[in-house]
């Protein structure tokens, strides 16, 4: 949607000219007739899991509002058992938000993952006699229900908490659910943080207009520039692996993680800018991930929001939960201060990392991508005593530049494998690239390299490696606390305007469209 030509021609123009004009206490109702038209324009029929999702919330969340008023008149009356009175309302609490949270990921498991796990069912429906096969129904895949089923759980959990009070309006909490530029690939946004911005129908000003509107070319650039010229090859390659050595194979995953980085953080660039225009801050999804020094570092700065939600709603839960708190008070005994909190810990990252592969995707792969990042994180917690002891013994400097280069290399060739196995055409596919790459990598095809046969030519090769310059220069500046954005915007008008007009410039000229590009949707869409 946000990269096509219509949307910005005609769509986005409209809808921040209809919202200028609109009187400020109903802005809001203009931002949500919008939302829902994109997500119909975009999902037609399937819109009604959108709205069954946001029913159930809502109607959840007045429940639990309610059980909490009868709690606070209880807790009121005097002589009241307070303890008593607060576990019985918490256990009543708890069955509305099992009811949402079982409702909401039914939904999800019905358009996203039955026919994988009818897949994975049927051998066992073959041993209990039932050799038919049983097939899903072709519902479809509304557009970004991994996104919104998360940010509509996040709002029930959150309610229950009471780290926010439940919105007795129906049509602002649909915007908080819908609001169209986050709808393909989020961020996953938390009510706390963006429904006040979305209800309040902010004045939309010179700076907001100008820094949302470089943030939305900027996105741009990234993914057509970059994204969209790296495909060719890399599916190429992906689809017709077994024809290639390990070093071609190499090459690819690497281009693939630089495509879907492109892809993935252009999007949200895009949704970022379009909330800024009318003073919606949607929270960052990224924070230069390839200037990690460890995977786990890695994951705090790609897919921030994902990670953070996984942390607050599933991690943080587990870990403080009774079972876990007692097997964390017997292993600290057994085995220390640092290896026992960390094997009970172990119980609540599984959990994490296996939810967080199969939020990706149904396949095999992505579980296995989840398990590779769990496996390595632990190992990464169990060996720091033994790294610190060894860089102590050997008068390493652990914060000296060539260690923190090296850090960073070890780190990349683990997001590299870690992204092969994720584009994998099945996890089998993956071990088998995997393997080439072990047993079979040569730099031999590169000198017998065809750019035209292998779809990445010079002209291409020239064009990605400038882009990926900026990229890297621009990320360079915000690692060390620089806004660029503002910056710009601090100019005189004839330097902001230069600056915005270059940008386009480069997306027309060296865009990846038209002949001999094929285009490419938002790879994070699917998800």
């Amino acid at each position: 949607m946000f990269f096509n030509l219509a949307f910005f021609a005609l769509v986005l123009p409209f809808s921040v000219l209809a919202y200028a004009v609109a009187p400020r206490r109903l802005r809001w109702v203009v931002l949500l007739a919008i939302s829902y038209f994109c997500f119909y324009h975009t999902s037609k029929k399937l819109i009604v899991f959108l709205i069954a999702t946001t029913l159930s919330c809502y109607l959840c969340g007045l429940w639990l509002a309610s059980i909490m008023d009868r709690r606070d008149a209880a807790l009121a009356v005097k002589g009241a058992k307070r303890r008593i009175v607060r576990e019985e309302y918490r256990r009543r609490m708890r069955r509305v938000v099992a009811l949402a949270v079982i409702f909401n990921l039914g939904l999800l498991v019905t358009c996203k993952y039955l026919g994988f796990l009818l897949s994975v069912a049927q051998p066992l429906l073959s041993l209990a006699g039932i050799g038919a096969p049983v097939e899903a129904p072709r519902i479809g895949m509304p557009l970004g229900i991994s996104f919104y089923t998360f940010i509509a759980l996040s709002y029930v959990i959150d309610v229950y908490r009471g780290t926010v009070k439940p919105d007795r309006n129906l049509g602002r909490l649909a915007l908080f659910l819908s609001f169209f530029p986050q709808m393909l690939e989020g961020p996953i946004g938390r009510y706390s943080h963006t429904a006040e911005s979305l209800t309040e129908g902010r004045d939309i000003t010179r700076s907001n207009l100008y820094q949302g509107t470089l943030r939305i070319f900027w996105g741009i650039a990234k993914k057509l520039i970059v994204a969209d010229r790296l495909n060719a090859f890399v599916e190429m390659v992906f689809d017709g692996y077994a024809s290639y050595d390990g070093g071609i194979i190499a090459l690819a995953a690497v281009l693939y993680t630089i495509q879907l980085y492109c892809d993935f953080s252009g999007t949200i660039d895009v949704a970022i800018g379009i909330g800024r225009i009318f003073d919606v801050h949607l929270p960052e999804n990224f924070s230069q991930p390839f200037f990690s020094r460890t995977a786990s570092e890695f994951w705090q700065r790609w897919h921030i929001t994902l990670g953070a939600w996984f942390k607050d709603y599933v991690y943080y839960p587990v870990s403080l939960s009774a079972p876990c708190k007692q097997l964390t008070s017997a292993a600290r005994k057994r085995f220390g201060i640092h290896y026992g909190p960390l094997l009970a810990s172990s119980v609540a990252l599984f959990c994490v990392w296996f939810g967080n592969g199969l939020w990706h995707g149904s396949g095999s792969q992505y579980i296995f991508f989840g398990m590779y990042y769990f496996v390595l994180i632990m190992l990464g917690g169990l060996i720091e005593p033994v790294a610190v002891g060894a860089a102590e013994r050997f008068g390493i400097d652990r914060n000296s530049l060539p260690y923190r280069l090296f850090q960073t290399a070890r780190t990349l060739a683990i997001v590299f494998v870690g992204e092969l196995i994720f584009r994998a055409n099945g996890l089998g596919a993956g071990l088998e690239m995997l393997s080439a790459i072990a047993h079979d990598f040569t730099l031999g095809a590169f000198s017998q390299w065809d750019p035209f046969q292998m779809h990445l030519d010079v002209h291409d090769r020239n064009i990605v490696i400038a882009m990926l310059v900026a990229v890297f220069v621009i990320g360079y500046l915000k690692e060390h606390g620089l806004d660029v954005s503002a910056k710009i915007d601090s100019q005189r008008a004839l330097v902001r305007w230069a600056v915005l007009v270059v940008l386009i410039l480069a997306i027309v000229i060296f865009g990846a469209y038209g002949y001999d590009y094929t285009p490419v949707d938002p790879m994070y869409a699917q998800f």
